[in-house]
């Protein structure tokens, strides 16, 4: 099976979990924008939840399919929130900002009372760190920052190159918050929370993509003869 099916049988296990009446943060990516596109369907057919999109493209997604959507700042709890991930190891911590939306995925996920991630199941990993690990920074001394990230990765026993994300026409690319993305290309990634703390000490670092303690579950999908097989990491209830 392709990608996109598979991505889209996650999405439609996870949307067996909405409930009406639910206010659900919505996530950013392929993998999420899969779930969007089915709850669209399901909106159109009579169900009634309100969204907070964790990033323009998700809003302009779901506005788009005529799902009712409201602000973190209007709606400061949440339900459940469905989002996609980069990889996830066996303890449920994830990396997550490819998408470069990982602060107001963060921030919506910790604002919720659940967060399911769905993923095709090879972003099912033993340990993090074959992806990049995107890291938000503020662009004020956005060089001394990178110095400090660099320094910060190697005290905790991490290697590897960190860089400046750029779009294909070689500029910096901006976040939704107007910051720029560093990425560290670590290979692997011993002890993440290790690593998340150092992160959190660097000044400039607006947030960082290591998601520790806060996804409730998983739902991965796999091709199995041509057939998509869903499984679950965690508890969906």
């Amino acid at each position: 099976m392709s990608g996109p099916d598979l991505r889209r049988a996650a999405a439609a296990r996870a949307l067996e979990l909405i409930e009406p009446g639910m206010r659900l943060g919505l996530g950013t990516g392929s993998t999420a924008a899969a779930f969007v596109a089915l709850l669209g369907e399901r909106v159109r057919a009579g169900l009634d939840i309100v969204g907070v999109p964790t990033s323009e493209a998700t809003r302009l997604q779901a506005e788009g399919l005529g799902i009712r959507l409201a602000t973190l700042d209007e709606l400061p709890e949440l339900d459940l929130t469905i989002d996609g991930a980069d990889e996830v190891d066996d303890q449920l911590r994830l990396i997550k900002g490819g998408g470069a939306a990982l602060l107001r995925e963060k921030i919506v996920a910790c604002a919720s009372r659940r967060m399911v991630v769905i993923a095709d199941a090879a972003k099912h990993v033993a340990r993090l760190g074959a992806f990049p690990l995107p890291i938000e920074v503020n662009l004020f001394g956005l060089t001394a920052t990178h110095r400090a990230v660099e320094a910060a990765v190697a005290r905790v026993g991490c290697t590897g190159p960190v860089r400046l994300r750029r779009d294909p026409a070689g500029k910096p690319i901006l976040t939704d918050g107007g910051h720029h993305i560093l990425d560290a290309h670590l290979g692997a990634i011993p002890d993440p929370d290790a690593l998340g703390a150092a992160l959190w000490a660097v000044p400039g670092v607006v947030e960082h993509g290591l998601f520790l303690g806060i996804a409730d579950a998983a739902i991965l999908a796999a091709d199995r003869d041509g057939q998509a097989e869903v499984t679950v990491l965690g508890s969906l209830v």
